[in-house]
């Protein structure tokens, strides 16, 4: 089957795929057709910042001068067949969305991802499916205008379920769009400045970074920085816009380093001629996570990330350059022990000026020797932990063209919320909301709508389900303030220190991959928590870090926690221990198959020695570890002595 492109006349088939463009010398490097080693293509005249546009009506995959495996597996995903011959995420989804149908085929669910939206249905119900659509917006370091804000939030009860979802990737969810609806709220969302693009499927994802609007120079590099990633590994090709737009794009010129960034092929990582310079026809072999941050500040969970990139600064404060943490992943699945959550390591360090051309060359690593047979398997962690970071790293080094510099040394990781008041250091104050489970809702909805009408403010979303409020002059913080409090959005030192630092995913009833609860159960799991503080004699102000999700993928990041609740069956889950306070440990698994009702039996025991038993200021996570999870059975069994 060939499917031609439109906007080239490239033809692509399930097989192998090659576009033919200029040679160029002096260095020479081996071209893949399809994901098969080819031939050898010469090249001339590299030079970074030196696009080559090819004329040709076919697309050529140039990959590194590194000499690639002498086998590659040569079976492929059904995904990976779909995006080949999807005309650059087209076909069929442009058809599907045109029939009078209520959903969309299998097809078209995976390539509309790509596009921001899961086809979902409410499993609460029975009887024949409703189906409707969950739309996740992008907007890199949570950056969210006071015009796209009251956007949402309209869209939200016009053509939503009527709430918001804040995620742990700074974006919102917005649930229940119907199919028919679809193409007014993303063409609402383009025009009003958001984007949905790129909020899902296999490609880079939202780009996190500090929510804070300090006016430090190192957080606003930090955010700069984030968006300009965002923007070179957007998709570039059109179809976004051909789609929710009839072809008319409504966007801002990237920045020229981007620019310039996107299009240099010196080093093989473009695809050179195709609509889609550095993802060519099959993208990525599954999704792909950045974060940027600051020194100490893991508001991010830095180490979770594929890419983990830490601004540099001299002592004077100006942004020298950047570290980079590579192979951090969160995703699992149940009883396949060769799945795992991952924390990412150090690669080395970059000069400022050279951080998109080192991020796209870790990107056309993954790109070219991520698996594509097994989408379990997919994430760029497999390959490091399979390859070891010295490998990855001399492989990566061929795109990039250099060396990497030595990882600079950091200071301790601290986890900030960014909750309650703080000045920005402009004379102007934010104020950061608590959302529980970043779910805003009712009367909580209308008052932050009628604040953020009313002063003008725009808004920034948190990695931890959270909201801040920016720009907010001294004299409007007592009635801004007075106004949160009458819907129970109150300051952290009022909410239970248990609630601010937890997360849960959606979960029931719309996520089709739940296998239980999460948004729904941690609100009482949390009080239960707090019941058996109360029991063991443990005070108000201590706390733990509490994650829940629904099934293994970790959307709430539970393997970070210092404990961990990961749904495997239904009103069943799997504990995890051992997670750190500043989100720099894995937890590990500690039971398996309890179900709700014995959480009790469980953890009473636990928080009874920790309470007890541990050092001065040591927190649960840290207890855990250091007692190990046999002295923990032992507390168990001892509370609860087997009954003959």
């Amino acid at each position: 089957m060939e499917i031609t492109s439109q906007l080239t006349g490239a033809a692509f088939s399930s097989g192998g795929v090659i576009q033919q463009g200029p040679t160029r010398s002096p260095c020479s490097f081996t071209a893949f057709d399809g994901l098969r080693i080819s031939r050898s293509v010469h090249c001339e005249n590299a030079q970074k910042g030196t696009a080559i546009i090819s004329k040709s009506s076919t697309i050529k995959a140039v990959t590194s001068p590194v000499k690639p495996p002498t086998k590659l597996k040569s079976k492929r995903s059904k995904v990976e067949i779909i995006k080949e011959q999807s005309n650059y995420l087209r076909f069929p989804l442009n058809e599907e969305l045109q029939t009078e149908a209520s959903n969309i085929n299998e097809a078209a669910v995976q390539l509309i991802k790509f596009h921001g939206s899961y086809q979902q249905y409410n499993r609460d119900e029975r009887g024949a499916k409703s189906y409707q659509f969950m739309l996740r917006t992008k907007q890199p370091s949570g950056k969210v205008s006071n015009r796209l804000y009251l956007v949402m939030d309209e869209l939200a009860d016009q053509f939503g379920i009527g709430t918001l979802r804040l995620t742990t990737r700074q974006t919102f969810q917005l649930h229940g769009v119907l199919k028919q609806n679809l193409k007014t709220v993303i063409s609402t969302i383009i025009r009003n400045l958001g984007s949905t693009l790129g909020a899902c499927g296999d490609l880079n994802r939202n780009v996190l970074a500090p929510a804070a609007p300090y006016r430090r120079k190192d957080y606003l590099f930090a955010q700069e920085t984030a968006d300009k990633i965002a923007a070179l590994l957007a998709p570039q090709s059109g179809s976004y816009y051909d789609l929710w737009l009839d072809g008319e794009k409504i966007m801002s010129a990237d920045p020229p380093d981007v620019i310039e960034a996107r299009n240099d092929n010196s080093h093989g990582t473009n695809f050179e001629g195709s609509p889609e310079p550095i993802y060519g026809v099959q993208f990525l072999p599954r999704k792909f996570k950045i974060a940027v941050t600051v020194p100490t500040d893991n508001s991010v969970d830095i180490l979770t990330n594929d890419i983990g990139i830490v601004v540099i600064s001299d002592e004077g404060g100006e942004p020298q350059g950047f570290n980079i943490y590579v192979g951090g992943g969160m995703g699992r699945t149940h009883r396949m022990e060769h799945t795992f959550p991952r924390l990412a390591e150090p690669l080395g360090y970059v000069p400022k000026e050279d951080i998109f051309y080192a991020v796209k060359a870790i990107v056309a690593t993954q790109r070219d020797y991520g698996r594509r047979d097994d989408r379990r398997m997919s994430r760029m962690k497999y390959l490091v932990h399979e390859w070891g970071i010295e490998r990855f790293r001399s492989v990566v080094e061929q795109y990039y063209g250099t060396k990497f510099g030595s990882f600079k040394e950091l200071p301790a990781w601290e986890f900030k919320s960014y909750l309650g008041w703080h000045n920005q250091g402009d004379g102007k104050d934010f104020v950061g909301v608590h959302i529980d489970n970043g779910r805003i809702k009712d009367a909580a909805k209308a008052a932050l709508r009628e604040i953020i009408v009313k002063y003008d403010l725009n808004v920034r979303l948190t990695p931890n389900q959270n909201m801040i409020l920016c720009d907010v002059q001294p004299g409007w913080k007592q009635d801004i303030g007075k106004v949160l409090k009458q819907v129970g959005l109150l300051e952290p030192q009022w909410v239970d220190p248990l609630n601010l630092t937890s997360m849960a995913c959606p979960a029931f009833p719309l996520c089709p991959l739940a296998i239980t609860e999460a948004e729904r159960g941690i609100p009482d799991v949390l009080i239960r928590i707090r019941k058996i503080f109360d029991k063991v004699g443990l005070k108000q102000s201590d706390s733990i870090v509490v994650r829940m999700t629904g099934c293994p993928n970790g959307c709430s990041r539970p393997y970070m926690a210092e404990l961990g609740f990961v749904g495997d069956a239904p009103n069943s889950y799997q504990i995890w221990l051992g997670g750190s306070v500043n989100q720099t440990r894995l937890a590990d698994t500690f039971l398996e198959k309890v179900k709700v009702q014995d959480f009790e039996r469980i953890l009473t025991p636990i928080l009874f020695h920790w309470k007890n038993e541990r050092y001065e200021g040591e927190p649960f996570g840290d207890f855990t570890v250091r007692v190990g999870f046999g002295k923990l059975q032992e507390y168990i069994d001892a509370w609860f002595p087997t009954k003959n």
